[in-house]
């Protein structure tokens, strides 16, 4: 279990992690804004607008996934459970938490999970 001077280090961790995410957000929006306005001249131009409005989706999705994530450990810290594998309940290692700090799962856990989620997709 983490002492709760090891739980507010985190927060302070997560708090950063979140203001960061938050100007990267704000930064992306910027850039998709100013990527919209342009006028493309040709097919060609008009292909890298489509694929680069893809990408700038995708890199939005995982940034409010990540603040996502950020909040749920937030929340967890305020009710005491922040550190607990959600797959298993034991705590997770100290050294994963100092890595990903809004880690869900315990290292055996996140390897039981991604390959779950990794043959749900397959399977489609």
């Amino acid at each position: 279990m983490l002492t709760k001077e090891q739980m507010k280090e985190f927060e302070i961790e997560l708090l950063q992690q979140k203001e960061q995410v938050i100007k990267n957000i704000e930064e992306a929006k910027e850039h998709i804004l100013i990527a919209q306005k342009q006028e493309p001249k040709d097919e060609g131009d008009l292909a890298i607008l489509v694929s680069n409005a893809d990408i700038d989706n995708r890199i939005m999705e995982q940034l409010y996934n990540e603040l996502k994530e950020i909040d749920i450990a937030l929340e967890k810290i305020k009710r005491g459970v922040y550190g607990i594998c959600e797959m298993c309940e034991e705590p997770i290692g100290i050294e994963r938490l100092k890595v990903k700090p809004f880690a869900k799962y315990c290292i055996s856990c996140r390897e039981v999970n991604e390959k779950e989620e990794f043959l749900a997709k397959k399977s489609k």
